[in-house]
């Protein structure tokens, strides 16, 4: 049997109940339930005590909650309930219920709703638990929860229906819980140190800010097409014009790009402005909020991470973006990198980490003797080098992968413009790019390669608002083979 006929199966099973409890004369939607405490609280109030403490006592509890557990000994029957916080076990016997309390607890089914109303007492396993005195119907889940033991495994199920990952995963709703102190804490932060708090609008008549693409909405009574917002800097500066010396916003942003389950295109942000304040200051300020915020959230300064601890406290260390640069070049390559290498545009720091046909330098005045000159006419649009050419180079990345860029502007085909010399070690390259039909219009083409020697060039059009003509913009930098000398070369085409 498929899973999608037992899944049929449990929910028809499940909408037998709900049509059994009608008959049975019970409210299957109530109005309210008269909950006394929460289940969190009765745990937190009555976990010390013991079974001793609890018997003399027998203290009462009302409360309610959603079944996560149903098990049945004969004469003896659990359930346990949750609020989303803490859990509490019931205890259920026939005796001890009304005849009609008794069967509704016998159409029960996991994820349904209930509230119970009994004494607090120990099992013989130490469980704190209430001895039900009634059970009263709250709501009945139709849809079956994912199986106890794995719980909620998959990623986009656990992302797109968030209610059932809080069901099933308390860490999620501990993340709900942790954010919502930040954002708490953040706002306490900056409202005690005189900051004012407004909101601007979130529908702009342009997409400023930010540079992001946006989402595109229309004012139906203004007739005119508004963006919504992808950063609110424009409005909070006006505010700072307008004499407002320390004002926040925390605030919804829309960017209209990629999405991942750590990238949401619907995100929050907060922005705030300083009047006469300089870096250094905003430096000292960020690092007591995070710390503040940190102990407010989590109740403390050290988080954990993975497999890593992470302090908040201040200070923090503070480093230039050069200095960052160097250690992360000296953690790379495993040596130390001094500063002035990072000014070297000649690569002689960086070449000493490369193979011998791979240099990065300045490009020569010459190309290399032998190795030839062509032109475009000469080869035309469908034609390609002699094999022996194609043999003699290649062209490969000193730094990155190799990409040479050709934009049209005016010529409709490379055939009717000017002859322009080129090597035949760049022609017999690119000649892929000759056997390829004309570019469209407005598009530029760029040709590169995966690395490897014996790769094929593929073209990757790319869209520009530049009309057509060649332009001087092509470069490239070529490693020759054979027996050339490796060397990098600017290459500059015109018609």
């Amino acid at each position: 049997m498929s899973s999608t006929t037992e899944e049929s199966d449990q929910i028809q099973q499940r909408r037998a109940n709900l049509d059994a409890l009608r008959a049975l004369g019970v409210d299957v939607y109530p109005h309210g339930f008269d909950q006394q405490a929460t289940v969190e609280a009765v745990v937190a109030a009555h976990s010390p005590s013991t079974g001793e403490a609890l018997e003399a006592e027998q203290p009462r509890a009302r409360t309610a909650g959603r079944i996560l557990s149903i098990r049945s000994f004969g004469k003896a029957n659990f359930l346990v309930i949750s609020d989303g916080k803490a859990r509490l076990q019931i205890y259920v016997r026939q005796d001890a219920l009304s005849e009609r309390d008794f069967q509704v607890f016998k159409l029960l089914d996991f994820g349904d709703w209930i509230g119970v109303d009994g004494r607090l007492f120990r099992t013989k396993t130490n469980e704190l638990s209430v001895w039900a005195s009634s059970l009263t119907f709250l709501s009945k889940c139709l849809l079956p929860l994912p199986e106890k033991w794995h719980g909620l495994q998959d990623i986009e199920t656990r992302y797109r229906q968030r209610y059932l990952d809080l069901t099933v995963n308390p860490d999620s709703r501990r993340v709900f819980e942790i954010r919502s102190r930040v954002v708490t804490a953040i706002r306490a932060f900056l409202i005690a140190r005189g900051f004012l708090e407004v909101e601007t609008p979130m529908m702009h008549p342009i997409a400023g800010g930010a540079i992001a693409r946006p989402f595109v909405t229309h004012h139906n009574t203004l007739d005119m097409r508004l963006y919504m917002r992808i950063a609110p800097e424009l409005y909070l500066k006006r505010l700072t014009v307008g004499g407002m010396e320390r004002v926040f916003e925390i605030n919804r942003n829309f960017r209209n790009e990629g999405i991942s389950t750590q990238h949401n295109p619907e995100f929050t942000m907060l922005e705030f402005y300083w009047a006469y304040a300089e870096y250094q200051g905003l430096m000292t300020l960020t690092e007591q909020m995070l710390a503040e915020v940190a102990v407010a959230a989590t109740g403390g300064t050290e988080v954990t991470f993975g497999e890593h601890a992470i302090s908040f406290a201040a200070p923090f260390r503070r480093l230039s973006l050069r200095e960052a640069a160097r250690e992360a070049a000296s953690a790379k390559l495993g040596e130390p990198i001094p500063a002035e290498a990072l000014r070297d545009r000649a690569g002689s720091w960086v070449n000493r980490f490369r193979p011998k046909r791979c240099v990065i330098g300045p490009p020569p005045r010459r190309w290399p003797r032998g190795s030839g000159s062509t032109s475009l006419r000469r080869w035309g649009p469908a034609k390609s080098p002699p094999r022996s050419s194609r043999r003699c180079a290649r062209m490969r990345s000193s730094s990155r992968p190799l990409s040479t860029t050709f934009r049209q502007k005016s010529h409709p085909s490379p055939s009717r413009s000017r002859t322009t010399r080129t090597p035949s070690s760049a022609l017999s390259s690119i000649s892929p790019a000759l056997k390829s039909p004309t570019p469209s219009r407005n598009s530029t083409i760029r040709w590169s390669s995966g690395g490897d020697s014996r790769s094929s060039w593929r073209a990757a059009p790319v869209a520009t608002t530049r009309p057509m003509r060649w332009t001087r913009t092509t470069s490239a930098r070529w490693s020759m083979g054979c027996r050339q000398p490796a060397a990098r070369v600017s290459a500059s085409t015109g018609w």
